[in-house]
């Protein structure tokens, strides 16, 4: 998914996602045996992939100075369904049957509910929205002010920076642990509190909704941090990192971080919950061990424009070096770089307030400033 919004921007990547997803979500009403209930789960679970283009596309629409507050909101109150659905679609089935369907065809003309809002959305993205905020790839690409980039040039730089690695690794111990919560907090309530069912639902529920204060939160702290430290105290809050890595592959890295979560939660269910080796609460235990382990690596991101938790940057290398660095000289004289300098140029706040330059030299201008 991120390498389709790199080749083909987030508004038809992300509204073709949908769309082929919608199918699986019409279907689920007319499930019958085990195998067709998988495979309606299966294909409906290609959908969280939106995920990944909504967060390439904040990163592309919005400033340095908020793209870590926008990826926040964006991601904490996409999660945020989550926990919604627990509460909503319970209240849904209830309201179809007390208007007279009977109890097993109410559950399944409920599905045409989120279905219904699934295809309506993607709609919603192809008429009302913009790839970047010039405009649409297609028509910039015709008019000449963009060109499309090679696959393989969008994989082989993405997959070689060890900062997207780390991202997607810290991202697999925080919202992978996040979906894990979520699989087995209500079991863990009823069986360890002796609650009843309906509440220990309800809490489950709850790790859900504090998206929406939290990861909002995170991306403000973020940007907040951002503005006067720089880069070096921002690391930690993963999707305020991810915009900075490399802008030609920025699909591939957010993909890459995306997809660390779904299978830190694969993972971390088959590691720490399956079986009845220890209790839950050891378990819960050692994976907090685990989370702790798996975010020290985070320590050891250094951008060589802005330094690492530990270390300052190398004095020699500006914004302008790093990303140009993904440009080879043909592609530079096709002019297939220019959005990467425009980006160096935009970053250069990412220093911080706190750290005076001199002798900015970004391409087209050279001045002396305070950031």
């Amino acid at each position: 998914m991120g390498t389709a919004c790199d080749l083909f921007r987030p508004r038809l990547a992300s509204a073709s996602l949908i769309l082929l997803t919608a199918p699986a979500v019409y279907f689920t009403s007319i499930v019958s045996s085990p195998i067709s209930f998988l495979l309606v789960r299966f294909f409906t679970g290609f959908s969280l992939a939106t995920f990944v283009s909504t967060q390439f596309w904040m990163s592309s629409m919005l400033s340095a100075p908020v793209v870590a507050t926008a990826n926040g909101v964006a991601a904490g109150w996409g999660n945020l369904d989550g926990g919604a659905t627990q509460l909503i679609m319970p209240l849904v089935f209830s309201l179809i049957r007390d208007i007279g369907a009977a109890k097993f065809t109410a559950w399944r003309i409920s599905f045409f509910i989120p279905a219904l809002f699934q295809t309506l959305s993607a709609f919603a993205v192809l008429m009302f929205g913009k790839d970047l905020p010039d405009g649409n790839f297609a028509r910039l690409e015709k008019s000449g002010d963009k060109h499309k980039d090679k696959f393989s040039n969008i994989f082989y730089h993405g997959l070689k920076n060890y900062r997207g690695w780390i991202l997607a690794l810290s991202y697999g111990y925080c919202f992978g642990v996040e979906l894990t919560i979520d699989n087995i907090i209500a079991e863990y309530f009823y069986d360890r509190f002796n609650l009843k069912l309906h509440t220990a639902g309800i809490i489950a529920a709850s790790f859900g909704l504090a998206n929406i204060i939290f990861q909002p939160g995170g991306g403000i702290i973020s940007d907040m941090v951002g503005k006067k430290y720089g880069m070096r105290a921002a690391c930690g809050l993963t999707f305020g990192v991810v915009p900075f890595v490399l802008r030609r592959s920025l699909g591939l890295i957010s993909g890459m971080t995306g997809e660390g979560g779904n299978v830190g939660a694969v993972h971390t269910q088959l590691i720490f919950f399956k079986g009845s080796k220890y209790s839950k609460e050891t378990w819960i235990t050692l994976m907090g061990i685990m989370i702790i382990c798996c975010t020290i690596p985070i320590c050891f991101i250094h951008f060589p424009q802005w330094g690492g938790m530990f270390w300052g940057p190398r004095k020699v290398v500006t914004e302008e070096d790093y990303y140009m660095s993904e440009w080879s000289s043909k592609e530079k004289e096709q002019g297939l770089h220019l959005s990467s300098l425009k980006f160096a140029d935009n970053s250069i706040r990412e220093r911080g307030n706190k750290r005076v330059v001199s002798e900015v030299d970004v391409h087209h201008h050279t001045s002396s400033v305070t950031v």
